[in-house]
């Protein structure tokens, strides 16, 4: 279906936009003047908004378009992140990260929802995996190119690459997507009624609680990773961006075993197996002295990480079909809040209890998550993987 790959680019950007902090935290603190817990709300100050405009957001996609929303957005986060790469101070940089984080949380979650909108139940696990290739292709390029043009040119040229991303995106999307949906009435109140109808699901808490739970535990840690990489004498910010990168070359690999997964683990079963792998993994990251040992350790747990997290997408697209922009909002924004609290959390106690501490910490949660994740159920049971697409 060729409106997913303009979905994709779509996703491309927000997700190239959100990473390309992560691997030069180093460098920022050091050309800034602030200290690495200081230049770490950079990552929080992106991904808190992100997740608290999902909620205004969603209903707004449901009411009067979702891709009119993802144009509208991706006009915005460009502006944002011409702000990002002429920022002069810290406070200025921080600034631009808020309101580019606001604008991006409607883009990803929205296009998940124009999937389960056009996309039958049966073809949605592998039209999905396919838009999370792009994410997490987004994410490998956001983490590894950050790194070495940081290194290499600058920081500030970094968020000029993401401008352009996020530029190419918005044209895609302006001449390459119409919009089927009808407009509806947008009111506050018609808001909440949405709301309302998603969380009368009983699996909606659940699979909210869980999706948070894994992303302050899996994604919270990567602002450390720069600073394990120190610690365990490997590199800095250009090693931190090359693990990263393999988290979503994993992630990538993740998508194309998606109907073989499905087929012999079952969605449970997925879930299952993917946070314990991501438990073990993250445990093993603070034993690793090697790059090319790092690298792998981290591939691994971004396919982990994916298993978990694509089933958890997929259940979330059917807990209100009347309202699934309403309800990817809540599921984003459940996410991205665990993420910020994530590493704002564990990037503080880290200067208390040592970034290895925090690794096995992480990994611990993770294996704890294992079990009650795994009773999670899809609404209208288990899914035949389709063989195409």
């Amino acid at each position: 279906m060729p409106f997913l790959l303009v979905l994709g680019l779509a996703a491309f950007a927000s997700a190239f936009s959100m990473r390309v902090v992560d691997p030069m935290l180093n460098i920022l603190a050091s050309e800034l003047q602030v200290t690495l817990q200081q230049v770490a709300m950079l990552a929080s100050a992106f991904t808190f908004p992100y997740a608290l405009m999902q909620l205004v957001f969603g209903p707004i996609g449901d009411a009067v378009g979702k891709v009119r929303l993802i144009r509208v957005n991706l006009a915005m986060l460009s502006i944002g992140l011409v702000v990002s790469a002429t920022a002069t101070s810290h406070e200025m940089l921080l600034a631009s990260r808020v309101f580019c984080g606001a604008f991006a949380g409607g883009i990803i979650p929205v296009v998940l929802a124009t999937v389960g909108d056009r996309v039958p139940f049966e073809r949605r696990p592998l039209a999905l995996s396919r838009v999370l290739l792009a994410l997490v292709l987004g994410q490998l390029s956001g983490s590894a190119l950050a790194g070495f043009i940081a290194e290499l040119v600058g920081w500030r040229e970094v968020f000029w690459c993401a401008l352009a991303v996020a530029a190419l995106a918005a044209l895609a999307t302006t001449f390459g997507l119409t919009e089927e949906g009808e407009r509806k009435p947008l009111s506050f109140a018609a808001s909440i009624a949405r709301y309302g109808l998603v969380l009368r699901n009983p699996l909606s808490i659940k699979v909210y609680g869980v999706v948070a739970i894994e992303g302050a535990l899996s994604f919270g840690v990567f602002p450390l990773v720069a600073p394990l990489m120190v610690h365990q004498g490997i590199g800095n910010a250009k090693e931190a961006g090359i693990a990263l990168a393999a988290f979503a070359i994993g992630g990538a690999v993740y998508t194309f075993a998606v109907p073989l997964l499905v087929r012999y683990l079952g969605l449970s079963g997925m879930v299952r197996w993917g946070a314990a792998g991501v438990g073990v993994l993250l445990i093993l990251a603070t034993r690793a002295h090697g790059l090319v040992l790092m690298a792998a350790i981290f591939a691994g747990a971004g396919f982990a990480f994916y298993m978990i997290h694509n089933v958890l997408q997929i259940l979330a697209t059917e807990l209100a079909p009347e309202a699934r922009g309403s309800a990817l909002a809540l599921f984003a924004s459940s996410f991205f809040i665990g993420q910020a609290l994530g590493a704002l959390g564990l990037t503080q106690a880290a200067g208390f209890a040592g970034v290895v501490a925090m690794f096995i910490a992480a990994g611990i949660g993770m294996l704890l998550l294992a079990g009650p994740a795994g009773l999670l159920q899809p609404r209208r049971g288990q899914i035949s993987p389709p063989e195409t697409l």
